[in-house]
């Protein structure tokens, strides 16, 4: 890096170094990304579509068909990987009795999912989730007789996320790490609600959730072939925030939600130079929602991948063909290199936030006086051993500056707070970004 301008940290002046350049990937996480299989995700969703339906209300079917039959193989993956983490990884269910509402729980039914949890070593420390739901439907959701193979929604997703699971379970991490692979989706986000919920009650600190559903084909509706790009869906602005507090600074495009996703991208991108995320400022598809949602729901940062062109004649359909058209969620639409690059992609996002450190709390732009500078505090991050100031044009996407100010809990640089958006990110001795945090003012 070189020296570019001096920067004000308190009340005195030191020299500063302008980012030249990002950090080089990390030799430990590039070898975790080379270990994910394509054939293995291929088996592992050719292993969901054999059970037929996973629709939740197939939770008593016999003969190795049905929800529950999935999620007991679900779980023993799970706690075959267990077996290499050194003793990290516990597998549980998270089950409770859903009462019938007269919509789409047409009867009570037991709602089960399958969670796996990798310790970190900060005692009571960050968590971050990486999603998916394995319960399936077709046309009808409510019927358990015809198949419904969800091959890609949402077999891909979990694949995903047991694959991302097995390569990173001797991962050393200093955050916890939940793989779950969630029921009752179809049914309204039934089990990643209760789980969200449990983990706000028991007070987690769950700094991100990284969702995947309908990750698994690469060529759209019109034979768009997108081999190279994953979009991420992240919602602008938090439930129950004050108006007050968002329109008059400028922060309706930089939600944790939405820091998250630009880090997710950044991260993602480096590590797999061929292959990109595709950021969409929305918090999900219109008329569709998925589990990310219901870490929304609670305060929870979370975002969404999705692969880049669906096609809605292979979700949600019974399977058949009318009029030329194949209808149906098989395993032969499906491409499992492409699935492989979106694993990938996301061990090298979820493999950074837990070896890295988190973001800085109590973030403040201080706005006292009228003049052209910008005045930023926040208090310290754990194992962080200094600080990067990023900064965009309020017009801007994504951050385009940085300034490293060094083991610091304050800086005062020569940017208009009026002309520039802020934020403050911990960088560790290994040279891992935390997710910034955008200030709020404070006079």
């Amino acid at each position: 890096m070189r020296l570019l301008m001096a920067v004000l940290v308190g009340l005195s002046v030191v020299a500063v170094a302008e980012a030249a350049s990002p950090p080089a990937p990390d030799p430990v996480i590039t070898a975790a990304l080379a270990k994910v299989s394509a054939e293995r995700l291929k088996s592992d969703d050719a292993k969901l579509v054999g059970f037929g339906t996973r629709n939740t209300f197939s939770e008593k079917l016999a003969n190795g068909r049905g929800v529950f039959a999935a999620r007991s193989w679900i779980a023993d993956r799970f706690r075959e990987i267990a077996k290499t983490s050194h003793g990290r990884m516990t597998v549980a269910y998270d089950s409770y009795v859903q009462k019938a509402d007269g919509k789409r729980v047409a009867r009570d039914v037991e709602i089960s999912s399958v969670v796996a949890t990798l310790e970190g070593d900060e005692p009571g420390g960050r968590t971050y989730v990486m999603s998916s739901h394995y319960d399936s439907r077709n046309s009808d959701n409510a019927d358990v007789t015809q198949d419904a193979p969800g091959a890609d929604d949402n077999g891909s997703g979990t694949a995903a996320v047991i694959e991302a699971a097995r390569v990173m379970a001797d991962l050393p991490t200093h955050a916890t790490l939940v793989f779950a692979t969630y029921d009752a989706e179809e049914q309204g986000l039934l089990g990643s609600a209760h789980h969200a919920a449990a983990l706000k009650t028991a007070g987690m600190d769950v700094q991100g959730d990284l969702n995947n559903d309908i990750i698994g084909a690469s060529v759209g509706d019109q034979g768009e072939k997108n081999p190279g790009l994953v979009r991420i869906f992240s919602e602008a602005i938090p439930m129950g925030s004050d108006p007050a507090r968002v329109n008059g600074i400028g922060n309706e495009n930089d939600s944790p939600s939405r820091e998250l996703a630009r880090y997710a991208q950044e991260i993602g991108d480096r590590y797999q130079t061929d292959f990109h995320g595709e950021l969409i400022f929305r918090a999900d598809r219109f008329l569709r929602g998925g589990d990310h949602l219901s870490f929304n729901a609670v305060g929870y940062p979370a975002i969404r991948f999705v692969e880049p062109v669906e096609t809605f004649s292979h979700q949600h359909q019974n399977v058949r063909t009318e009029n030329g058209i194949e209808y149906g969620d098989l395993a032969k639409f499906m491409d499992f290199d492409y699935l492989a690059r979106v694993t990938r992609y996301n061990v090298a996002v979820l493999a950074s936030l837990a070896m890295g450190p988190g973001r800085p709390d109590s973030v403040a732009v201080l706005t006292r006086a009228l003049d052209n500078k910008t005045q930023l505090t926040w208090t310290r991050v754990p194992g962080a051993v200094g600080y990067e100031v990023v900064r965009r044009k309020t017009t801007d996407a994504i951050w385009t500056e940085t300034t490293d100010v060094g083991d610091v809990t304050a800086a005062t640089l020569p940017y208009s707070k009026d002309n520039w958006l802020f934020a403050v990110r911990a960088v560790d001795a290994a040279g891992h970004r935390g997710v910034p945090t955008f200030p709020v003012p404070l006079r």
